[in-house]
């Protein structure tokens, strides 16, 4: 069964669906600003649940996303879901950029180092993508983390102290004033809390998320051709040739994202956890002086246990196969936008 633009000319069965598209065929610039809207609408659109998450992950207590939505509803109204928007958005821009370049050329780079060693092309791709998304990551992470620590600040400020007791004691009027105090009272280190675990966090969940769909998506295409192929009156399949169309791709990308995203936050939530609250709560001497990992581990051990590091896993497998999901086709049809013109 051929898998791509019907490679193998002998195969009794062929799925001829488009070729990637690689880092050498797109247009940089055009890829760039068209990446840089379609992904700032789609951070726009899932924004309000990683706030959710966010609030979740500090509280000492578990806390229903109902009532928890419920809550900020009734004490901040609807703008209470977008506290540090602006901040996340800015950051999101360049942080994206990094992103996607470091994907792009390790992608292609390490994919064809693969495939001359001797590796088969499902396997090749597999280790193509998981480094891709290791050294993506830690790309993205150099802009994301000081961004983040704003952000997260700013998304749990407004919260109620009967749902949130420990917040970070900390008022911030906006992203900026945020950015200048943290910047003042713990100097660079402090923006960049949790860049480690952020490291540790992210670049093997993007390993993971990329190699896991990457085979999510050729085993659910060779199904689908197995399903398709006909078969003669012993079983014995005859041969077929399937072309899918723009929705079957799309529900393929849709569905092996999905996938990967449960496999991503089942794995990583613990750590996740850990960092949103280095990020965000004060340690035990009060100020705005950040715990220690030690100290963070030991306070969700008290609170609850290993079930205490899955706080907001629902939002989080939500957000992230939401995202994942809007983000692989949006993704996949940016790079078709930005195909050189031959």
């Amino acid at each position: 069964m051929s898998l791509g633009a019907a490679e193998d000319e002998n195969s009794t069965s062929e799925i001829h669906i488009p070729a990637d598209v690689d880092w050498h065929m797109l247009d940089k610039s055009r890829f760039f600003i068209l990446g840089a809207a379609l992904f700032s609408g789609v951070s726009a659109a899932l924004y309000p649940i990683v706030v959710l998450k966010t609030r979740q992950q500090v509280s000492p207590s578990q806390i229903s996303c109902f009532r928890m939505s419920y809550s900020m509803l009734s004490h901040e109204g609807v703008r209470g879901f977008y506290r540090g928007f602006g901040t996340s958005l800015m950051g999101t821009i360049p942080a994206r950029a990094l992103y996607m370049a470091a994907l792009e050329v390790t992608k292609s780079n390490v994919g064809a180092a693969t495939l001359r060693i001797g590796f088969s092309e499902t396997t090749a791709a597999a280790i193509a993508n998981a480094a891709a998304g290791l050294s993506s990551a830690m790309a993205a992470q150099l802009v994301w983390t000081p961004i983040d620590v704003v952000s997260q600040r700013l998304m749990v400020q407004g919260s109620s102290k009967t749902i949130i007791p420990n917040v970070n004691s900390c008022k911030y009027r906006g992203g900026i004033d945020a950015f200048s105090k943290i910047l003042y009272s713990d100097g660079l280190r402090g923006l960049y809390r949790g860049f480690g675990i952020s490291i540790l966090t992210y670049a093997p969940s993007n390993a993971v998320w990329w190699s896991t769909y990457s085979i999510a998506h050729r085993l659910i295409w060779g199904g689908i051709g197995c399903y398709s192929s006909n078969k003669d009156e012993n079983g014995g399949v005859i041969g077929s040739s399937f072309k899918p169309d723009s929705k079957s791709m799309v529900a393929v990308q849709g569905l092996s994202a999905a996938m990967a995203s449960g496999v991503s936050a089942l794995i990583t939530m613990p750590l996740d956890t850990i960092k949103t609250r280095l990020q965000v709560l004060d340690g035990e001497e009060g100020g705005c002086r950040s715990p220690t990992v030690v100290q963070t581990v030991k306070n969700l051990m008290k609170e609850g246990g290993l079930g205490a590091c899955y706080r907001g896993l629902g939002p989080r497998w939500a957000s992230m196969s939401m995202s994942a999901t809007t983000m692989i086709t949006t993704y996949e049809f940016l790079k078709r936008l930005s195909t050189k013109n031959q």
